[in-house]
């Protein structure tokens, strides 16, 4: 921290702060035309001029760039200051002279227009003042490079390529949010929104974010999702071996650094038009060494996190190549990368442990690592031959099988299927999170992490310790998750970029400043007006209701939302010896077992007995806080309070009212 006096105020900031920064610190105002939190500083407009004394000597710069490495003295409004300001005024006003921006800076510095006829003279009241924000914004922002300027001297201007409409704006508006004068305009016929200024304004404060916090937090705009493998690797959250463990020696091998240098920057984002933080990914280029495009140069779209996981340390794969061809058969064939590396984790455990071997396989070689021969069953799936067609039935059906035809032993098979209501497990290790264990096994559409990624909450950050805190988490998350499917809404801003002074609390509103901005953008958008609150209650309605259909379709009640155990804890002595200090220490304190004289098995027993009432203990906190039955069963009075009082869908849920 560095020592600085602004205008007699003492205070101290980080060495590399700017003047303009320090200045803002205090609430002391520089004037500027060409700054903008989101874009880096180019001392452009050299409005914000302001004279500094350090090691006794005085002289002008630019706060915007100038950069705090020594004790000094800043003046903001010294008389040579205010002179230089006046007459910059003046020689802008002579160009555009009804500017708003421009007037009202020239009112506080008494700048009147200067004395000559300028030849590029506008008259305009939102005339464009060639500061260069929109041009860097394009640049900065959205990684475009679209607009830039043209032309010299009188004739200087901003332009598209060959001053055409360039199809390659992803109209994400960021030009027109960032214009200080109106210049740029956006014309959004098609979908008329009530408000569009509303709109740009909470959209410009996202985008702002992600510019200045995305790269320092989770680099999406880089890497996307895969920056996410260091970071659960480091927590024992990364899935590898069907889950059995949460970290391996190679997974720098497949870390985000790999799938940066694989990336195509600078090309549209896939997902979303206009979207500011872009977070899908591509590799151009790449050659499949299998398969019908064996030998070909495609695109392969990915590897989010998921499939890197999912279809690379959770297989036991940490070869890059052969985890980008996974993903890339994936999508060729429609075949979700989640369930297809969940799936066929479990199928190498399954042949590891001897339930299968290469007769039963067809002379595949399925243990973990051996990413070709995974690369055969996925192939085999597409064709319907094979032992694919067998892991093509998902985990669940692949239960049943290997009990009833290989002689697996079904409780084993059930602790280490990695499925809830037919559903693929997510690509993280929730055995040290009760939390997100709810969250997978008692999501609606089964484990996945849209309905309640809790890890970090409750394992790292200890935010919600007790089953209430737990049970709320687990009431409100959904909602949010629920209401952006609805929407058609991404979350990627509402808590992966998070501002420095949001206030981290046992609330799971992650940032309670976005959840106000997504208000606000549905009002700006339909014209009506909502709160959190009444946002939390469409996802109620339309998540009771899902429920409703569940217990409908045979899956709705407390028997349905247990996985398997594996997701609780150690099934295997192997996974408790990887980890022995740890469990035993758990199974002292959280248990209240001293393991000094116990097997490692016994010790997976009495741990395992702890866990699994732990999670019952969690389901009745949950069930509670929904206003659900202990079974796991919507009220009929609840249902009514949310106007889901149709006699059709209540007769569903009588039978099962305690």
């Amino acid at each position: 921290m560095i020592p600085i006096t602004i205008n007699g105020r003492k205070t101290e900031v980080k060495e590399g702060t700017t003047v303009l920064a320090a200045a803002r610190s205090l609430e002391i105002p520089i004037p500027t035309l060409c700054d903008h939190p989101a874009l880096e500083p180019s001392g452009a407009c050299r409005l914000c001029l302001t004279e500094i004394k350090a090691r006794g000597k005085t002289r002008m710069v630019t706060a915007c760039n100038y950069p705090v490495r020594e004790e000094m003295e800043v003046f903001t409004e010294t008389p040579k200051v205010v002179e230089h300001r006046r007459n910059l005024l003046s020689l802008l006003l002579a160009r555009w002279p009804n500017v708003k921006v421009l007037k009202g800076y020239a009112a506080r510095y008494g700048a009147t227009e200067a004395g000559y006829k300028h030849p590029g003279r506008d008259e305009r009241e939102d005339a464009c003042i060639l500061c260069g924000m929109c041009v860097r914004g394009c640049s900065e922002i959205t990684w475009e490079n679209i607009i830039g300027f043209t032309g010299r001297g009188a004739g200087r201007r901003v332009a598209m390529p060959f001053e055409t409409q360039y199809d390659r704006c992803i109209g994400c508006a960021t030009c027109a949010a960032i214009c200080p004068t109106g210049a740029i305009k956006v014309a959004d016929e098609a979908l008329q929104p009530v408000d569009p200024k509303r709109i740009t304004k909470f959209g410009l404060t996202f985008g702002t974010e992600i510019a200045a916090l995305d790269d320092q937090q989770c680099q999406m705009r880089r890497v996307g999702t895969a920056h996410l493998v260091e970071i659960m690797d480091a927590y024992h959250l990364l899935p590898t071996h069907n889950y059995k463990f949460g970290q391996h020696k190679d997974t720098p091998r497949i870390a985000s650094r790999v799938w940066k240098e694989l990336f195509t920057q600078n090309m549209p984002d896939g997902c979303w038009a206009g979207c500011l933080m872009a977070c899908a990914k591509a590799i151009e280029g790449f050659v499949p060494q299998t398969g019908p495009y064996k030998g070909h140069k495609v695109i392969v779209d990915g590897p989010e996190y998921e499939t890197v996981a999912g279809c690379g340390s959770n297989m036991g794969i940490f070869d890059p190549h052969v985890i980008v061809e996974i993903n890339f058969y994936c999508d060729t064939y429609g075949v979700d990368t989640i369930s297809f590396g969940t799936s066929m984790a479990f199928v190498m455990e399954c042949y590891e442990a001897r339930i299968l071997d290469r007769q039963k396989t067809g002379g595949l070689d399925l243990r973990f690592g051996r990413g070709l021969d995974a690369l055969e069953v996925l192939h085999q799936m597409a064709r319907g031959q094979g032992f694919g067609v067998i892991v093509g039935k998902g985990i669940r059906q692949m239960k049943r099988i290997f009990a009833e035809e290989f002689g697996g032993d079904p409780k084993f098979l059930h602790d280490i299927g990695m499925e809830v209501k037919g559903l693929e497990y997510s690509e993280y290790v929730s055995k040290e999170s009760l939390a997100q264990q709810g969250g997978y096994a008692m999501a609606m559409k089964g484990p996945q992490h849209d309905e309640a990624w809790l890890i970090f909450m409750d394992m790292v950050n200890n935010h919600i310790p007790s089953f209430e805190d737990k049970a709320e988490a687990l009431h409100y998350f959904p909602m949010f998750r629920t209401w952006f499917g609805l929407m058609g809404l991404c979350k990627l801003p509402w808590n992966d970029v998070e501002p420095a002074d949001n206030a981290q609390t046992s609330e799971p509103a992650k940032v309670p400043g976005h959840v106000e901005a997504y208000c606000n953008m549905y009002a700006a958008t339909t014209g009506n007006e909502i709160t959190p609150k009444d946002l939390i209650r469409m996802s109620e309605r339309v998540y009771n209701f899902q429920r409703v259909f569940n217990l409908r379709m045979g899956f709705g009640t407390r028997e349905h939302d247990r996985g398997p155990y594996r997701a609780m804890g150690p099934v295997t002595a192997e996974e408790w010896e990887a980890r022995g200090e740890y469990y035993d220490k758990q199974l002292k304190e959280k248990a209240g077992v001293d393991p000094e004289d116990l097997t490692t098995l016994e010790k997976v027993a009495a741990l395992r007995k702890h866990r699994e009432a732990q999670y019952e203990s969690l389901l009745d906190a949950v069930y509670k806080r929904r206003s659900w039955t202990r079974n796991g069963v919507p009220k009929i009075e609840h249902l009514k309070s949310l106007g889901l009082d149709m006699p059709w869908l209540l007769e569903v849920v009588a039978p099962h009212q305690e």
